[in-house]
């Protein structure tokens, strides 16, 4: 137990701090779920609007102490892969030609 004044606030911080970046990590967890599905859906409009919103959650987390910023890095290259393989892959595969 803390007995000393700056010691108790320090709790309060540790306490408020810990529940924004729980809440920021959960939000950057669940744009990556969204970017994910769409791409095992194989849908690339859709994989790249939310790769652009992963990167976005990704660098305001990294502009906090929530996340390294070369951690967000790593995951945003990653995520980029995933995103350029399929990009690529759609566009190897041949289009169906209109009768």
């Amino acid at each position: 137990m803390a007995h000393s004044l700056s010691a108790k606030k320090r709790v309060r911080q540790n306490a408020r701090r810990k529940t924004l970046n729980r809440s920021r990590r959960s939000q950057v967890k669940t744009q990556t779920k969204h970017l994910e599905a769409a791409l095992s859906e194989g849908n690339a409009a859709a994989a790249v609007e939310q790769f652009r919103a992963v990167a976005k959650k990704l660098d305001k987390v990294a502009s906090t102490s929530t996340m390294h910023k070369k951690t967000a890095a790593r995951k945003k290259s990653r995520l980029a892969k995933k995103v350029n393989a399929l990009k690529a892959k759609q566009a190897a595969a041949p289009q169906p030609k209109q009768a």
